[in-house]
């Protein structure tokens, strides 16, 4: 019986979903874990297990769109959520792409070239089995974009409402692309240039003939301002509720893109900026227009998108966006290397162009061979890139991926955890989660742990003899032991503010101690009783 274009794609991206999840747990078996998930995991333990008001983390914590979607797999497991949400979803964006190629190509070929791409490359790889949220921002990429084309073909504004609740999706996966829209004003008006019923043919004379005419200057404006409120007010009002949102809760308009509790990468960003700053191996960041031949060397079908798209100006000018994007996220984060999504995206949008052009082409064999080259180019670099990556992060991914290491720090953080977990159900501990979120990722129950979204935990950190019985401190060797208080200068500070208080440690790795609050005069009888 033959199968069907749309059941023979399910069952492909069903077994997608297995061949991720294989990856994944894999990976999960020799204690790999991103800052990103272990940060998702930590946040939805509040929501579900957590006590005291959970509406602020519930609606502020960021990127908003990928932590609500590893509530989707929570009740499997919260450490496998966030890699059953990017295994899933990565498999979605696989279907979403062939199912395109199927409707427009009507040529299997490219849905096998499609799939060599989803089996391996290691930047698919690492978004399916990582349980980071390149794949919601993927997803999110490719529909903005196929919508964006859409437009220009049918000249219907319901594709650019697509293309808009698309860009809405992908500035609350990834707040850095609420710059895109930057350079997508200029386009717009080039746009609706071309859409005028003109006879000259060149754009700068097209617009200095809609100027010169009182008619056609009042149809480019009406239309033109009629593009900006479709493409634009949807995303941004949205951003700007969200803004009021965190001003009406946080007291702060940017808390969402600047607190480290509402956000995993803040303090990676900054801890990126003073490693580059004080490492006696100095690391030069990328450097502008190299970051594009970088680009270039990643995904080099992203030429033959350019090609197959010569003839049209403003699709071209489409194309090139994410470049211009890209280098000025380079100028405006010039300390901050640029992370693999942003190279992935490239190798999406080429992807698309050959889907919308592909049938243009005269000697379909001839390019499909073409075509395969490319991909086993990309297939190689797209390793060396992850590999050789200025992101300790992604280079960890490779290294446990292929060469079966565990991950240092990782291991610490589930042994405290573990260590936590052994205590007493009524032990209360303090804990900041502002840089500790990944041992309380690993804490079974996080009810007896105080935390700063709680109330009561000021109250704690100025008397933990009334509030807690233990203490977790980030040590002098942690790198991260200058964003808390509850570092050694907290331990001292304590000591000579109560007099009768006093901190006995009872568990410590490299970068962590954990105390146990005594009184001095019950010292010795805590010690009698725990052996510690």
């Amino acid at each position: 019986m033959k199968i069907s274009g749309a059941v023979y794609l399910a069952i492909i991206t069903l077994f997608l979903v297995v061949y991720y999840l294989v990856c994944a747990v894999y990976l999960n078996k020799l204690d790999y874990y991103n800052l990103e998930s272990l940060f998702y995991i930590e946040k939805a333990k509040i929501v579900f297990e957590g006590v005291g008001n959970r509406l602020k983390t519930m609606g502020l914590t960021a990127p908003l769109i990928p932590f609500y979607a590893t509530f989707l797999f929570t009740p499997v497991s919260y450490t496998l959520a966030p890699v059953l949400a990017s295994a899933v979803g990565t498999a979605i964006l696989f279907y979403i792409i062939a199912s395109n190629v199927v409707k427009r190509l009507h040529d299997n070929g490219y849905v096998l070239l499609l799939l060599a791409l989803f089996l391996f490359h290691p930047g698919i790889i690492y978004t399916a089995a990582s349980g980071k949220s390149i794949y919601l921002i993927l997803i999110c990429f490719f529909l903005f974009f196929l919508n964006l084309f859409k437009f220009y073909r049918s000249n219907t504004t319901f594709h650019l409402s697509i293309a808009s609740l698309s860009l809405v999706g992908l500035i609350f996966c990834d707040y850095k692309f609420v710059w895109l829209t930057l350079f997508f004003l200029p386009l717009i008006l080039i746009i609706t240039i071309n859409s005028l019923n003109l006879s000259e043919q060149e754009s700068i004379f097209r617009l200095f003939m809609s100027f010169n005419s009182p008619s056609l200057r009042r149809k480019l404006v009406n239309k033109t301002f009629a593009l900006y409120i479709i493409m634009f007010s949807l995303p941004l009002v949205a951003v700007l509720c969200y803004k009021l949102l965190n001003l009406t809760h946080a007291s702060d308009l940017n808390y969402f893109a600047e607190s480290p509790y509402a956000t995993w990468n803040v303090l990676i960003d900054k801890l990126s900026f003073d490693q580059l700053t004080t490492n006696t191996q100095y690391k030069i960041p990328e450097v502008s227009l190299l970051l594009s031949a970088r680009v270039l060397l990643f995904a080099p079908m992203i030429l033959v998108a350019v090609y197959l798209f010569r003839e049209s100006t403003y699709r071209v000018l489409t194309i090139l966006i994410p470049f211009a994007f890209i280098e000025f996220l380079h100028i405006k984060y010039d300390k901050v290397f640029l992370a693999y999504q942003y190279y992935l995206m490239f190798l999406i949008l080429a992807y698309l162009a050959i889907i919308l052009k592909a049938q243009t082409v005269k000697n379909q064999g001839l390019f499909k061979l073409g075509l395969l080259a490319l991909v086993l180019v990309q297939l190689y670099v797209g390793w060396y890139y992850l590999r050789t990556s200025n992101i300790a992060e992604e280079r960890n991914f490779t290294k446990v991926l292929v060469d079966r290491t565990e991950d240092a720090i990782d291991r610490q953080h589930i042994d405290v955890a573990n260590y936590l977990n052994s205590l007493p159900s009524d032990a209360h501990v303090l804990v900041d989660d502002a840089i500790a979120y990944p041992i309380v990722a690993f804490t079974t129950d996080i009810k007896p742990l105080i935390m700063p979204y709680e109330g009561s935990f000021l109250s704690a950190l100025e008397s933990p003899d009334k509030y807690v019985d233990y203490v977790i401190v980030a040590n002098a060797r942690n790198t991260e032991a200058g964003y808390t208080q509850l570092n050694n200068k907290y331990i001292t500070f304590i000591r000579k503010t109560i007099s009768d208080l006093n901190f006995r440690k009872v568990y410590e790795t490299d970068d962590w101690t954990v105390y146990r609050v005594i009184t001095n005069a019950s010292g010795s009888e805590f010690g009698r009783m725990t052996g510690r």
